[in-house]
């Protein structure tokens, strides 16, 4: 464990599960003031479902780490150890653990939001999407525990792996396997799962992404605004990929990932109601 008092400490390297018979690790951010009932925050990294690992995250859970939320951040197998749905098994096994050890966490097992950037906001939203249905469980541990999430966020994520008669990406087809069906990438498509019992989401995009285009976010909001969930979106103009590694945007999406929580899991307030005219 790192740091000092008055600043978030950090537990590196705890093991939530287990997933092709290898331990699953993840590092936890706690907060200054611990507390028995705190908010949390699963972080899940991107990198192409090939790539990346539970670090990329390091500054998200510092921020939101700083004003209240316990933040895990887990790894999971990455496409060339395990194709898919394995990277969805072990995210819902850390949700799984995380829930199991709530009292040791300090946290509220009610107030568990998840989010993830590029690949890991595709395994947020899928998470948020098929809570609690066996076939997305897998077997990483802590069994009963329950997988589901009060609110998603993700950053840049794809909603629909392949459009129909589309070639696929190599990303996703290293992530699939050779031949993936139309009901295989289906179900592995956030937007298959837009239902009125959507936990509440946020997006986040920048519309000059050149590996993702915003247009997956806009369709993910559109499904889930018709739908009837509570979902909001913030486009940013001229941002690539992975803009929020600019520090001072970094923070504001921070700031505004602690007001969505705010209003949507820790003190819900879902109408905004206009101040009176002076």
């Amino acid at each position: 464990m790192a740091g000092e008092s008055g600043r978030v400490t950090v537990e590196r390297d705890v093991v939530f599960g287990t997933g092709g018979g290898r331990e699953l690790r993840c590092n936890i951010y706690h907060p200054p003031d611990r507390r028995s009932d705190a908010p949390s925050v699963l972080l899940v990294h991107g990198g192409g479902w090939a790539s990346g690992d539970r670090s990329q995250l390091h500054g998200y859970g510092i921020l939101l780490g700083r004003i209240g939320y316990v933040c895990v951040a887990c790894e999971y197998r990455l496409a060339g150890e395990a194709k898919w749905p394995a990277q969805i098994h072990d995210v819902k096994a850390a949700l799984r653990w995380m829930r199991a050890n709530a009292g040791g966490l300090g946290i509220d097992p009610g107030k568990i939001s998840v989010s993830g950037n590029s690949a890991g906001g595709h395994l947020s939203l899928i998470a948020a999407g098929t809570q609690d249905l066996p076939e997305f469980e897998g077997d990483g541990g802590n069994a009963g525990a329950g997988t589901s999430v009060a609110a998603a966020i993700a950053f840049y994520a794809p909603s629909i792996l392949s459009a129909p008669g589309a070639s696929l990406s190599p990303e996703i087809e290293f992530l699939m396997g050779p031949g993936p069906g139309a009901d295989a990438l289906r179900e592995a498509s956030p937007i298959s799962y837009a239902a009125a019992g959507f936990p509440p989401t946020l997006l986040f995009h920048g519309n000059k992404d050149e590996l993702v285009p915003h247009e997956a976010s806009l369709r993910m909001y559109r499904a889930l605004d018709e739908a009837g969930a509570a979902v909001e979106m913030h486009l940013y103009a001229g941002a690539p990929h992975a803009f929020d590694a600019v520090p001072e945007l970094g923070r504001q999406c921070a700031t505004i990932m602690a007001l969505f929580l705010d209003r949507h899991v820790v003190n819900p307030r879902h109408v905004l109601v206009p101040a009176a005219a002076p």
